[in-house]
């Protein structure tokens, strides 16, 4: 019983020593590595800096050779063609990646096809106009949130699609101008037989409903004169003359109000209107900054110096490898 105490004893210190033994070597060999590490960059100091230096010459060349631009474009698609609109966006990207220049040049009719790199598209979230242009958006948005959280409702596709403005944006490999991509992306959007014949039709019926509120205006116009007119001959005259306070006078001068603002409004959306995918403004030409871009003089010496690094671990693992084989 004791001996085998005694036994178990003894396995359990060895155990522990040789635990102790490989951690030990375990920080050795790292601590060797990195000595060895110090004599490598020691002796190859002079090719690093080389390298560096290339590297950094390299890389303020390209930067300063390959320049690439941002171009944003704002739209308002009108006539119910968000669809459509992101369906030619997404066909035209389609287009870029595989590299179909004859189909940017001749049906869309980018001047410098080649130069054209990426284009997007994504709503300008404005949810207080949203809700103002149809209140019954308020009432659909209300009932999304009850099942989920509200920010969510309006990043949603089928709520940001709905939103009035939105942005394209593109990237040229050099600086553009209005004619060479913005307008010619503009008429290819704008190519629509169906929304031209909807546009026809719905710029009609607004012009029709002026015309009808204008009609409306001057009989009210008509109607508040003669009330005028009879209110000051009664008062010029010595007779006592009574009229009913309830005579809706108050209802007659708010409907023309409205009407009035109606008006307005109209006369605002015939300017909208006047193309399907309404051109809001655009911005031209914006240096190009995110992922790699401009960042070259710093990147390509670092990668330089890793790879000369990574080649230099490579060698002494196969020479080690090696000698272990001959031995």
């Amino acid at each position: 019983m004791n001996d085998t105490s005694k036994n178990n004893s003894d396995n359990q210190e060895i155990d522990l020593s040789q635990v102790s033994k490989k951690i030990g070597q375990f920080f050795e060999n790292i601590s060797t590595s990195i000595f060895r590490g110090f004599l490598f960059l020691k002796r190859n100091l002079i090719i690093i800096s080389i390298l560096f230096i290339i590297g950094v010459a390299l890389g303020f060349y390209l930067d300063k050779t390959n320049k690439e631009f941002e171009n944003k474009l704002y739209v308002q698609p009108n006539f119910g063609s968000v669809d459509y609109l992101y369906s030619k966006i997404e066909l035209i990207e389609s287009k870029i990646k595989d590299n179909d220049t004859l189909f940017l040049k001749n049906v869309v009719g980018v001047k410098d096809a080649k130069k054209l790199k990426e284009i997007t598209i994504e709503p300008i979230s404005d949810v207080y106009k949203f809700v103002k242009e149809n209140p019954q958006n308020f009432e659909l948005i209300k009932l999304m949130a009850e099942d989920g959280d509200i920010s969510k409702v309006f990043s949603d596709n089928i709520t940001s699609k709905n939103y009035p403005y939105h942005l394209i944006s593109f990237i040229t490999l050099k600086e553009t101008d209005f004619d060479k991509t913005v307008n010619p992306i503009l008429k290819y959007l704008n190519d629509s037989e169906f929304y031209s014949k909807i546009q026809k039709q719905y710029i009609d019926n607004i012009s029709i409903k002026i015309i009808e509120n204008d009609s409306i205006i001057n009989q009210i116009n008509s109607f508040l004169n003669t009330f005028s007119n009879t209110v000051n001959g009664s008062q010029k005259s010595d007779k006592l003359v009574y009229y009913n306070e309830n005579s809706q006078l108050n209802d007659v001068i708010k409907t023309k109000d409205d009407l009035v603002r109606e008006q307005g409004i109209h006369r605002i959306e015939l300017i909208n209107l006047n193309k399907i995918i309404k051109n809001s403004a655009e911005v031209l030409n914006i240096k190009y900054t995110e992922s790699i871009n401009g960042k070259l003089k710093f990147i390509l010496p670092l990668i330089l110096v890793a790879l000369f690094i990574l080649g230099g671990l490579i060698k002494a693992y196969y020479k080690r490898q090696m000698a272990k084989l001959n031995t």
